[in-house]
């Protein structure tokens, strides 16, 4: 990197560390009870030294997000911040490979822009403060489809099998990677088109180009199922695993008219960019467009101008770029698609990269035309159309209205996140803030205090207790039987509650 860049990659990279670090023990709010499970999996984990490929309870978790979650808790202790350091340390280096990734598909500058769109996205920062696994897809696709374009455009077989290594690991992250694949084989296709309409009629170097691509692209498959293989295993033997969390949510194909169903998630996951986003106050400022604004706009017009050059290119280098484009978009948009619960920021957050590249290339196309329109008044006031004068430097007129734009769509961003919806007090509902001040309470009791819980709240059952429990079984270290016994801790249903299964002398707490 030169000095101008290196500068300005820094600086996206330390707005991506702010906005995600910023306030992380306090913002969000509470601990929901999901996050609590992770965290409670994660000290039993540290406590028995059995990091576990899937975490079965609260509808089945792939296991490396809970397992890098341990290491956390190791170095830092039990705290939600520790569950949610391991989030913010994924989006940050997501933000390092978008950038990454777009310097390779295209030029530093729009790299910038890209890298500093995700860097301030309420979306992904939001996602990036969470204890959700969910975080790691995008952070898994940029690392892979970067390496896998340095082999496309090297042949080296090294970024192959870094590519492979990456894209395996991804199978331990979240259920919606698990279509990702179908991005690279379709990927694959077009290069091989590309290659066979540009390259057939020089026989010796098609056969090389062609030869280089198949070595890598197998390798990469290779190694992925290698990786994978672990996963794979347990799946086979714990079949009902491998669809439990699917089991669990709404799917279109379920109700009784499925194309109209169909046709609706499509609608609202598609919209949900520019009109209407997702209600759930954990994911999003409740029901408002996922993207502010101006960068909706700006998504639109990149997506609307990219697609009209990816359909005039029948084939070329460009052809594939936009290929991996537009396939990454419309398959990693998939899982909102085919569920009821559309719209959903979470199951479609694999595509937030290449959303903000599309918004990129819109700002691009923007400032870039800003600048030709400088250039041309430069040239007509030369000529003495419009009088004598001169305009300042038009390259540096344009560059700092793009700064300044940035900046201001970066200080909304900030506000809306630690202003509009840190402080709401629905996001302290939706974080389950209420769970939090049970457990101080129960903290500051004396050990000899017998304490019976009466979890009075819906949620899968995880040993015979609702879900919702964990957020005070994790804040009060009394995950396990014996830690309860030792701090005289007891978990109840209310049907255990109302048939009188308590010590009617010790203080009872519910939980709702």
């Amino acid at each position: 990197m030169r000095k101008k860049e290196l500068l300005v990659f820094l600086i996206i990279v330390a707005v991506a560390g702010f906005f995600r670090l910023y306030q992380l023990g306090s913002t969000p709010p509470g601990l929901y009870p999901d996050e609590a499970m992770n965290g409670n999996n994660a000290v039993q984990t540290l406590e028995t030294k059995n990091f576990k490929i899937f975490y079965p309870e609260n509808n089945g978790r792939e296991g490396l997000f809970i397992n890098l979650q341990a290491l956390s808790i190791r170095a830092f202790g039990a705290h939600p911040w520790s569950l949610r350091f391991v989030s913010a340390l994924i989006g940050i280096l997501t933000v390092v490979g978008l950038y990454l990734l777009v310097r390779e598909l295209f030029e530093w500058r729009l790299a910038a822009i890209a890298g500093f769109l995700t860097a301030i996205s309420f979306w992904h920062v939001n996602f990036s403060r969470i204890g959700f696994r969910a975080i790691m897809v995008p952070f898994i696709l940029v690392y892979l489809f970067f390496f896998l374009w340095r082999g496309l455009k090297t042949g080296r077989l090294s970024y192959y099998l870094l590519a492979g290594i990456i894209g395996g690991l991804g199978f331990y992250t979240y259920i919606s990677y698990r279509i990702a694949p179908l991005i690279a084989i379709i990927v694959f296709l077009n290069y091989w088109r590309f290659l066979k309409n540009d390259f057939s009629f020089l026989s010796s170097k098609y056969e090389h180009m062609r030869n280089n691509l198949l070595r890598g692209f197998a390798l990469a498959a290779i190694t992925a199922i290698i990786v994978a293989l672990p996963v794979g295993a347990y799946f086979w033997k714990h079949q009902g695993d491998f669809l439990k969390r699917e089991g669990a949510s709404v799917s279109v194909f379920s109700q009784q008219n499925p194309l109209k169903e169909l046709g609706l998630s499509i609608v609202k996951t598609l919209g949900m960019f520019n009109f209407q986003g997702d209600y759930n106050q954990r994911h999003n400022i409740s029901g408002l467009p996922i993207l502010p604004w101006p960068i909706g706009i700006f998504f639109a017009i990149g997506f609307i101008n990219e697609l009209i050059h990816w359909l005039k290119r029948k084939h070329g280098h460009f052809s594939t770029v936009h290929t991996l484009m537009f396939s990454w978009f419309f398959i990693m948009l998939l899982p909102g698609f085919l569920s009821t619960e559309a719209p959903h920021a979470l199951r479609t957050l694999g595509v937030l990269p290449i959303i903000m590249l599309f918004a990129a290339k819109g700002i691009w196309w923007i400032f870039d035309k800003l600048n030709d329109w400088y250039e041309l008044s430069d040239r007509h006031e030369a000529a003495g159309i419009y009088g004598r004068g001169h305009h300042p430097e038009t390259h540096a007129v344009v560059a700092l209205t793009l700064v300044i734009f940035l900046g201001a769509i970066g200080f909304y961003e900030y506000w809306r996140y630690f202003n509009d919806w840190a402080r709401a007090n629905e996001t302290a509902e939706a974080f389950n803030q209420n769970y939090t001040e049970i457990a101080n309470r129960i903290n500051s009791l004396s050990v000899k205090t017998k304490k019976y819980l009466v979890v009075n709240a819906s949620g899968v059952a995880v040993n015979g207790i609702p879900v919702p429990a964990q957020t005070v079984m994790f804040l009060t270290d009394s995950y396990t039987a014996e830690k309860q016994k030792a701090k005289n801790i007891y978990y109840i249903t209310e049907a255990q509650f109302n048939a009188g299964q308590y010590d009617r002398k010790a203080t009872v707490i519910p939980i709702e």
